[in-house]
């Protein structure tokens, strides 16, 4: 894995239309407008320098998972607003922080192998690459903390970095803190992380001239270690800015479906499950998470405000939410293929022009019926509405049908004796059952 990458694997076509909303005095103002500056280092130097001749930022992501999510998503749109405000950003990607993994409030890290962090590190690599640019003067750069970090003895490690950091000080970081006073404690290669990450900011600094460094406010401590390190060290100042967590405004993290994060990465999260995540936020919570996680402007988010605010049963602002984040992630296509599976879903499309795995991911919240059932067909309509429970007796099955209640794949089944095989499928293999219009169950012939 190389330092440096002049250019991304596959650029997001979404990029070429983004902008910062020229309607505030600087980028600044326009960060604190969106609610993504909870804690910082200066504020009026901060705005000063960013106002100012472009410099060079950067923010890390550990390779602990397979994909990023959308807590990591915010930290990617904050680099791409500032570089759409003409600074330069460094993508890092730890593959040797990834190694250890930032200290968690409850308890240890699980340790990957390094053949599994080396693989991340490529994956999360990627994923970063398609939100920013890697052309013109505010080219962004990616790199991996694994090219400063492999080679060095524990014994330099000590001597140039760890003699610059005092543990009174690092046991007061709120996690290490928290995990001192807990049954689990903290290993001291947990309670090296933030030594390690302090030296990674020196480095970009004396590589790349990095002054600033972003974060979520849960990393302040970290942030701090490095920023506290470039002042001992360089005797210059350098800054931080720490994002604020965000919270659902019931008082639940957000970020998470059904216990699972809601990943970036199509495989671990469908583009049809992403868009619905969005479509779902609460109207107490839509506004901001436009101001957050999309490229619209001040007059059109106060325009879905208002329309929040007056039809709200229209959820017009819940749609553009989760049109523009889809759309960001996983392109225009995607979006639209995934709209035009709900309205099929739903019986006012087409579903035979669904793909596979968006109707699984469509359905996959619906009743099934018996595991067994049919084993490839025929099975007759009776039968389907049975086994899914969409009727509880065949008598009331067929009353359904002959009543003109019941569809499959959405179309309408007049005989109570109609049978469906995998010819019939979707797929060979789905057929999607309808008990009136809201009704609904799936079968899967093949299982």
């Amino acid at each position: 894995m190389t330092s440096t990458s002049t250019g991304p694997g596959a650029v997001n076509p979404a990029l070429a239309g983004q902008s910062n909303d020229p309607s505030f005095e600087n980028i600044w103002r326009e960060l604190q407008w969106r609610g993504l500056v909870h804690v910082s280092t200066d504020e009026s130097a901060l705005e000063e320098l960013l106002a100012g001749d472009p410099i060079t930022y950067y923010c890390g992501f550990d390779p602990t998972a397979p994909s990023l999510h959308l807590g990591n998503l915010v930290q990617i749109l904050v680099l791409r607003r500032l570089q759409l405000a003409g600074h330069r950003p460094l993508g890092l990607v730890g593959g040797s922080t990834g190694l250890i993994g930032d200290p968690r409030q409850t308890a240890e890290r699980v340790l990957n192998d390094r053949d599994t962090v080396t693989e991340w590190v490529g994956y999360l690599r990627g994923q970063i690459e398609r939100f920013l640019s890697f052309e013109g003067d505010s080219a962004a750069r990616m790199v991996n903390n694994l090219d400063w970090t492999g080679q060095l003895s524990a014994l330099d490690f000590l001597r140039d970095i760890g003699k610059h950091f005092r543990v009174g000080t690092m046991v007061k970081k709120e996690t290490v803190a928290t995990r001192l006073n807990s049954d689990e404690g903290i290993s001291y290669t947990e309670f090296s992380y933030q030594v390690l990450q302090g030296m990674d900011f020196l480095n970009l600094y004396r590589d790349y001239g990095c002054v600033l460094q972003t974060g979520g406010s849960d990393q302040w401590g970290n942030l701090t270690s490095g920023t506290d390190l470039i002042r001992k060290v360089e005797g210059v100042s350098a800054h931080a800015i720490g994002t604020p967590l965000i919270t659902n405004s019931d008082g639940t993290k957000f970020g998470k479906s059904e216990g699972n994060a809601i990943w970036l990465d199509a495989r671990m999260c469908s583009p049809y499950a992403f868009y619905q995540f969005w479509l779902n936020t609460a109207d107490a919570d839509v506004i901001d998470r436009l101001k957050v996680f999309t490229f619209l402007n001040r007059a059109q988010i106060e325009d879905l405000e208002s329309a929040v605010r007056d039809e709200p049963f229209r959820r017009q602002a819940q749609k553009t939410l989760a049109w523009e984040v889809t759309s960001l992630v996983h392109g225009e296509d995607a979006t639209s293929k995934v709209i035009s599976a709900s309205a099929a879903i739903f019986g006012q499309g087409d579903l035979t022009s669904v793909d596979e795995p968006t109707i699984a991911a469509a359905t996959a919240e619906l009743p099934t019926a018996a595991a067994g059932l049919g084993a490839g067909g025929p099975v007759g309509i009776v039968d389907l509405l049975v086994a899914t429970g969409l009727s509880s007796s065949k008598s009331e099955a067929r009353r359904t049908v002959k009543d003109g209640g019941a569809s499959v794949n959405n179309v309408k089944v007049a005989d109570p004796e109609a049978v469906f095989g995998t010819g019939d499928a979707l797929h060979g293999k789905y057929l999607l059952i309808r008990r009136g219009k809201k009704n609904m169950a799936l079968v899967d012939l093949t299982n």
